[in-house]
């Protein structure tokens, strides 16, 4: 408790900070699971050990879909109870974590400009059907705490001029300094609003619709971490804070990473380690991968995970050049602060495929053939404003099976499956643990239908799915989405059967072929990832006696000194001889 009160100190001076911790004292004494808040029909530690190991530590069985809550739909069913019934369907072997995207009250951004923190669309079900879900898997829940709709209760009473909420949103008076603030988005920072008090300039980040948070005020605080304690409650194991690098705010600064924001999150981490050290909190922060890093803090007090928000347009550059010389001295360089934290590697998401966090790792010209490539397949690029007054690409808006595969080109099915797997391959094989966004487990392509009804550039990415339509697809063996999801689900299952695949374990990046990535894990394990189109020999270092390995999930041998690799192709190998190498 005592470094809630440093925390608390920090933030805010002595008085209100020693006034602040008596008011989270109270809060979390209420909230321990030995409360009648947490009781067991609405507070789940863990799903039943039958799915999932019963501590808080991860393994490597542990995999996370990430998902709409009304990503596949069913006449007359709440889009809840459609999800929870496709996952135990199709899911139960393959991922243990759900990370529902915001399932809350919204008026834009696809959920994440929240309403209302504590209810469910009614559009999409009920927390029972909330609750159906988190039965056998784990819940991750979006906690969208930078800003709130403008339609939201709090920010409606602030244009009212309530008292109780002049203090809850930042009004930029004439004058002040905002030309160092790190804009994400081409759009205004601050917002006019008319109020009975005249009109006032807020800060809006994101959008004219998603009003910042004043976190100078404690009671936003307090009101924030009642209600990540609430989705405690509701059944989520891991909280996913949303846009938390910009949480903090002074006016000369550049509003980004500032140590208030970190202070926040080692707060929120002392909290929940406090009532339920199961719970892992992971940031989102869309930066360069060095500010990125700098989440995990000392390795025990701010995040058990970050993105790897570098990997997914890396990954891409490796297999659009056919060299994955860049990709591997990346990776060789991934290091983590402790054993208690890991990366969160993922290719896709509901998001595009960011390019700040490739900044100073690929050249200007190499980021603008990525950019040049998504438009030839079909895609869209979305920008973001400089400081200068310029404006540069920000993120690729394309479906990752599309930017991996010409939507146009005289090229065969199975070579564009075979590109798609060996990506996500790359992906399995690093430390940390995988997320697999939804239309990339079951092999969808962009949705340009969508962005021009909803004039969206993340539209493309974003298509709802009609149940009856993928389930019929799923059926019929030969048909991309099957084949996808069929080669995908086989690797997260052997990644799961092996222990070297620890998300905290040991990582060994090889150079063993300028086309090919290589990684060693644990003492016995190599992952060997061809990303160019020609086959390609592999000889392991002479010193290693020649012996047969074999492919993790099939009984095929390979000689340690002659692999051969198909274009392409994954192979995960493993004989004790490899602790030589």
């Amino acid at each position: 408790m005592n470094k809630i009160l440093d925390h608390l100190i920090a933030l805010y001076g002595d008085e209100r900070g020693r006034a602040t911790f008596v008011r989270i004292t109270s809060l979390i004494e209420n909230a321990r699971p030995s409360s009648s808040v947490f009781r067991p029909s609405s507070f789940v530690l863990c799903p039943p050990s039958s799915v999932l190991h019963p501590s808080s530590s991860l393994t490597q069985r542990d995999a996370v879909l990430i998902t709409y809550p009304d990503q596949v739909r069913a006449p007359d069913e709440p889009p809840l109870r459609t999800l929870a019934d496709f996952c135990d369907t199709h899911l139960r072997d393959v991922v243990t974590t759900i990370h529902l995207l915001p399932f809350y009250p919204y008026s834009s951004d696809d959920g994440f400009s929240v309403i209302d923190y504590r209810a469910v669309n009614p559009m999409l079900g009920d927390w029972d059907d909330v609750a159906r879900i988190g039965k056998n898997f784990r819940l991750m829940f979006d906690a969208v705490i930078n800003h709130v709709s403008a339609q939201s209760a709090w920010f409606q009473a602030f244009l009212r001029d309530d008292p109780r909420y002049r203090d809850w949103f930042i009004v930029v008076p004439d004058g002040a300094d905002v030309s160092r603030v790190i804009r994400p988005r081409a759009l205004p920072l601050l917002t006019t609003f008319e109020t009975p008090s005249g009109a006032k300039k807020v800060w809006t980040t994101f959008s004219a619709d998603q009003i910042d948070l004043n976190y100078h005020n404690p009671d936003v605080l307090i009101e924030i971490i009642e209600t990540l304690l609430f989705y405690l409650a509701r059944g989520a194991s891991w909280l996913r804070l949303d846009a938390i690098a910009f949480l903090w705010k002074e006016f000369g600064t550049t509003c980004l990473h500032l140590p208030q924001t970190h202070r926040i999150i080692q707060l929120l981490r002392a909290i929940v380690d406090a009532v339920a050290p199961q719970t892992i909190l992971i940031t989102e922060t869309n930066v360069p991968h060095a500010e990125n890093v700098s989440y995990f803090g000392d390795g025990t007090n701010e995040a058990h995970l970050v993105y790897n928000f570098a990997l997914p347009p890396l990954t891409l550059h490796a297999f659009h050049t056919g060299d994955a010389r860049t990709l591997t001295h990346w990776a060789s360089g991934l290091t983590l602060p402790s054993r208690q934290v890991t990366f969160f590697n993922f290719l896709a998401s509901h998001d595009g495929i960011g390019l700040n966090p490739a900044r100073g790792i690929l050249r200007d010209d190499e980021i603008d053939a990525l950019v040049a490539r998504t438009i030839a397949h079909g895609g869209l690029v979305s920008y973001k404003a400089n400081s200068d007054g310029t404006s540069s690409p920000y993120e690729l808006n394309i479906n990752y099976f599309d930017a991996l595969n010409d939507p146009n080109a005289r090229e065969s099915l199975d070579t564009q499956i075979d590109r798609f797997v060996c990506a996500h391959a790359i992906m399995l094989a690093l430390v940390g643990v995988p997320g697999i966004y939804f239309h990339s487990l079951f092999g969808s392509r962009g949705w340009r239908a969508g962005v021009a009804q909803t004039g969206q550039n993340r539209t493309i990415n974003r298509e709802k799915l009609e149940r009856a339509a993928l389930e019929h697809e799923l059926s019929d063996v030969s048909s991309r989405r099957a084949r996808v999801f069929a080669r995908l689900a086989q690797l997260l299952r052997v990644r799961a059967a092996h222990p070297a695949f620890d998300p905290y374990g040991t990582m060994r990046v090889l150079d063993v072929h300028p086309a090919v990535f290589a990684v060693q894990r644990g003492d016995a394990v190599v992952c060997l990832h061809n990303v160019s189109a020609q086959s390609q020999h592999i000889a392991f270092p002479p010193t290693m006696p020649a012996r047969a390995l074999v492919a993790l999930g099939t009984s095929q041998r390979y000689d340690s000194q002659a692999i051969q690799l198909a274009p392409y192709q994954t192979l995960w190998l493993t004989d004790e001889s490899l602790r030589s190498l």
